[in-house]
């Protein structure tokens, strides 16, 4: 893709997520720029444009009028995001939504009445674009262990954690019960997104364990308070099939009645000891085969950086008909529906099945 063909694309908002886009999209110009940002007042326009270096305007219709970009990502609290998503849809904008589209159920529903039948709307969902998940996704969906029936992880929150699962899963729209409960133990909570705390007493976190019945099979959640930043705590992903498991990085499935073998997803990281070739994620091999190749290589980005950065380049090509869509608001809206399941059963101690919803496909 070319400087020219560029995407471009538009943001509401200018908070610490935006500036997020906003970087990548100067790290990676031959394939991504940012047309403008509305922002609340004059006063954050002038320090957005001085320090991220993007025209600044007060309206969504003033930002298009400027500069029509391919597409525009609502980057604002829960609750503004049904409504910018909605005032972009009514100006035939195309929609990369913020997760979750909407706060709760309500919400989804409305959000889906409004503007489900256009065509326009996909969501921010980066889990499933990330290097790692990508290629357990390839190989999952090549067959390599069988059936999936069970998918275990440890690593993210809510409607992220659960994307995971239903694809892993290959889980649908169909009914889900979820059983959810929570306990509190002591641990060192040192790292957070605002950097070392220079805090190493341990503090009450609290641990969310939720099992979740799908049609397809069993998701088992389980995340600690700040599981993300904190380096005491690790990150895994179990997933179980009808002819082997894949539990993180180690594959082992049988290849006749009698040879179990085992089989290790391989990261090519350049830039360690004496490669001189920068440092970043090359590829991840199976078995001598590549199953993820990184290609934004040169821009040295972090794997949740390649996650997203594939999001918004696949969002790109959809917008012009020349790749599937990266992530549908049918499958935003199931994913957050389970995680406000989750959190429904843990206020009430019992069992929730969700619905069959109006974005069931």
């Amino acid at each position: 893709m070319s400087s020219e063909s560029a995407g471009r694309f538009g943001l509401v908002g200018s908070g610490w997520r935006s500036e997020f886009f906003v970087r990548l999209a100067r790290q990676l110009p031959e394939r991504l720029s940012v047309s403008g940002v509305v922002t609340r007042s004059a006063e954050r326009g002038a320090e957005v444009e001085s320090r991220w270096g993007v025209p600044a305007y007060r309206s969504v219709e003033e930002m298009l009028t400027a500069e029509r970009p391919d597409f525009v990502i609502p980057s604002v609290p829960w609750p503004v995001t049904p409504v910018v998503t909605k005032e972009l849809v009514e100006l035939g904008v195309p929609v990369l939504a913020e997760t979750p589209p909407a706060a709760d159920l309500d919400g989804l529903r409305d959000l889906w009445s409004a503007v489900g039948s256009s065509g326009l709307v996909q969501v921010a969902e980066q889990y499933p674009h990330m290097p790692g998940h990508a290629a357990r996704l390839a190989l999952v969906r090549e067959g390599v262990i069988g059936e999936v029936t069970s998918v275990q992880i440890s690593s993210t929150h809510l409607y992220h954690a659960v994307s995971l699962i239903r694809h892993m899963l290959g889980a649908g729209f169909g009914e889900t019960t979820v059983r959810a409960q929570s306990f509190s133990a002591p641990l060192a909570d040192p790292l957070s997104r605002d950097g070392w705390t220079g805090d190493s007493s341990p503090k009450k976190m609290a641990t969310t364990i939720a099992t979740l019945e799908f049609p397809e099979g069993m998701g088992l959640y389980d995340f600690t308070d700040n599981q993300w930043w904190n380096p005491l705590r690790a990150r895994r992903i179990v997933i179980r099939g009808s002819m082997g498991e894949l539990v993180d990085d180690r594959v082992v499935r049988l290849v006749d009645p009698s040879t179990p073998v085992e089989s290790h997803l391989i990261r090519r990281q350049t830039g360690i000891d004496l490669n001189l070739e920068g440092f970043e994620l090359d590829h991840i091999s199976f078995d001598g085969r590549i199953v993820y190749r990184n290609e934004y290589q040169g821009a040295r980005f972090s794997e949740d950086d390649l996650a997203v950065v594939s999001l918004l380049c696949q969002m790109t090509s959809w917008v012009r008909g020349q790749a599937p869509e990266p992530y549908s608001l049918a499958d935003g809206c199931q994913d957050h529906l389970i995680s406000l399941a989750m959190e429904e059963s843990l206020r009430t101690a019992t069992s929730v099945t969700t619905s069959r919803e109006p974005w069931a496909r």
